[in-house]
C-alpha cells in the first residue's frame, strides 16, 4: 500500500519497480484499458505500439494484395 502525498506523488514499491523494471530516471505511462489503468516503462509502451504498428501495417498490405488479386481474377 502506498500513500498519496499532497502534492500527489506516490513512491513506487521496490518490488513493483523491480518487476516492471523501473529505474531512477525511467519515463513512466498510465496506459487506460477498458477497466483499469496500468503502468508501464514509456520505452517499453513505445516498442509495444511499434510492434502493434506493424502488425496494423502487414494486415493492411495483405488486405491490398487479396483485393487486387480478386480485381485482377475477376477481369480476366
Amino acid at each position: 500500500m502506498v500513500t498519496v502525498t499532497r502534492k500527489y506523488q506516490v513512491t513506487i514499491p521496490k518490488e513493483v519497480r523491480e518487476a516492471l523494471g523501473i529505474k531512477a530516471g525511467d519515463e513512466i505511462v498510465f496506459v487506460k484499458t477498458k477497466d483499469e489503468y496500468v503502468i508501464k516503462r514509456l520505452e517499453d509502451f513505445v516498442r509495444e505500439m511499434a510492434d502493434l504498428a506493424k502488425d496494423i501495417d502487414e494486415t493492411v498490405d495483405e488486405m491490398r494484395e487479396g483485393l487486387s488479386k480478386m480485381f485482377r481474377e475477376a477481369h480476366e
